[in-house]
């Protein structure tokens, strides 16, 4: 059964990690926030216009994370795997503090976040939960990749499909119930990329603080980590958790399902956006309005099999 009410934590979480894109060391302290607030980045690094919300319209980039940035030019990258986080945990409020400007890539899933989050009571509050009801289909088509969502009785089930010409990777599915299922496989799946796409990823300016200890990195027919993958459908399962992390900035549950082939953070922000263009396939619980005010800028870099 869905909850009713808002959740926000009772005190400070903090963490400390390098980025996986920026390569550089950033702090977070994740702070309980006030009911109907949603999810507020603060860079504490910069003295002003240092606030970011955590919604669809501010995703001025998904080239292979989620990057967020206000109207003042402010950024903050990878978001996805902490917001996957508070979706799991059921936290629906929370001020992030960051002192840089990507959010820290920890093992590369959103395990150390859960665990550590876990330890904490979470406050119950006043204000009721926000839930979007699909009850018409809707898709969205772009080239080999699709998304689409469609009616589901009172869960967000995710079927996602993955091809690629990689033996290891290969044609891997998995169908996701995130009101019913155990989400220990999906919370402890790491970002991936192909050994032969690194340099390709570097020119951009991209990966610098990747390693064998945030990654999963597949060379031809093996995986160069030494303890191997952690789940038989492990590239798969972190694509569901994106997934679930870039659904948190519509600021709803969302209850439907979704059912997504050779997906990415580019598509799914670009699938909000229809979504939400298209009201007639949704009911809103608790209606809450956003502004779409960036626009998102796209390399095609989902082609390349890394994603964070």
């Amino acid at each position: 059964m869905n909850e009713i009410y808002q959740k926000t934590l009772s005190k400070k979480v903090s963490f400390k990690g390098i980025g996986l894109h920026s390569g550089k060391s950033a702090s977070i302290n994740l702070l309980p926030a006030r009911g109907d607030e949603g999810i507020t980045f603060k860079r504490i690094d910069l003295e002003n216009n240092n606030i970011i919300k955590a919604n669809f319209g501010n995703v001025s980039s998904a080239r292979l994370c989620t990057t967020l940035e206000n109207d003042h030019g402010i950024k903050v990258s990878t978001v996805e795997h902490l917001l996957a986080a508070f979706y799991i945990l059921g936290i629906d409020n929370a001020i992030v503090e960051i002192d840089n400007e990507e959010v820290p890539i920890m093992d590369g899933s959103s395990k150390d976040f859960i665990d550590s989050l876990k330890k904490v009571h979470l406050i119950t509050q006043d204000e009721k939960r926000r839930y979007l009801k699909i009850s018409k289909k809707i898709e969205l088509v772009d080239g080999k990749r699709r998304i689409s969502i469609e009616p589901n009785e009172d869960s967000l089930q995710v079927d996602f499909k993955l091809n690629y010409e990689n033996q290891v990777i290969g044609n891997q599915k998995n169908v996701i119930d995130f009101q019913k299922d155990n989400l220990d496989e999906v919370i402890n799946s790491r970002t991936f990329c192909l050994f032969e796409d690194i340099e390709k990823i570097k020119k951009f300016g991209l990966a610098k603080g990747g390693s064998l200890d945030n990654a999963i990195v597949v060379d031809n027919d093996k995986v160069l980590n030494k303890s191997g993958l952690r789940n038989e459908k492990e590239f798969v399962n972190h694509k569901i958790l994106d997934l679930a992390g870039d659904f948190v900035l519509s600021g709803y549950r969302i209850i439907g399902k979704v059912i997504c082939y050779q997906g990415g953070h580019e598509l799914t922000n670009l699938f909000l956006r229809k979504l939400f263009n298209t009201e007639s396939t949704f009911k809103l619980m608790n209606q809450n309005k956003f502004v779409v005010s960036k626009k998102i800028q796209s390399k095609n870099l989902e082609k390349i099999a890394v994603n964070a």
